[in-house]
């Protein structure tokens, strides 16, 4: 039987590693950040500051998109394509999020199945081919002008790295 001592030290330096490398759980981190944003401005302009909801909805909305593509860009991704083609596929996305989003819920709704359930699958998808969209298209890494190679995330585990 193998024993290994782990340094716990050695541990969370590996984990900050790891999550420094991966561009799945930095995506996960600021998705749930957005989600935070979006919710908690929310709750402050409707219950905070009696802002209608159907004025404090969009206005949170849109504040979790703009931290999201900010923070996506320049933390997760570390772009450096041209920000007028990243703001403009990102727009489209989003565009198309919103159609996805509503086809499906109703979709459910319609087939008896629930629109949270529905909802369910659909922030299921949309943040299954964010991920990759935001990757390879939105916020790919143009290496012309960066003279690197853009970061692989086949860094799934901690340990990946020890190689």
């Amino acid at each position: 039987m193998l024993t290994v001592a782990l340094d716990p030290r050695a541990q969370v330096t590996r984990l900050v590693g790891f999550v420094h490398r991966s561009h799945l759980l930095k995506f996960l981190i600021v998705g749930g950040l957005s989600f935070a944003i979006d919710l908690g401005l929310l709750v402050l302009l409707h219950e905070g500051f009696g802002v209608d909801l159907w004025f404090a909805t969009p206005a949170a909305f849109l504040a979790s998109l703009v931290f999201n593509y900010f923070v996506q860009r320049s933390y997760t991704f570390q772009s450096n394509n041209r920000q007028h083609v990243s703001m403009f596929r990102y727009g489209l996305l989003v565009v198309f999020n919103v159609f996805a989003t509503d086809i499906i819920v109703n979709l459910f709704d319609s087939l008896a199945l629930t629109y949270a359930g529905g909802k369910v699958v659909a922030t299921v998808s949309t943040m299954t081919w964010n991920f990759f969209l935001y990757k390879y298209w939105i916020f790919r890494t143009d290496a012309r002008n960066s003279g690197k190679v853009q970061q692989d995330d086949s860094e799934f585990s901690p340990t990946a790295a020890d190689g």
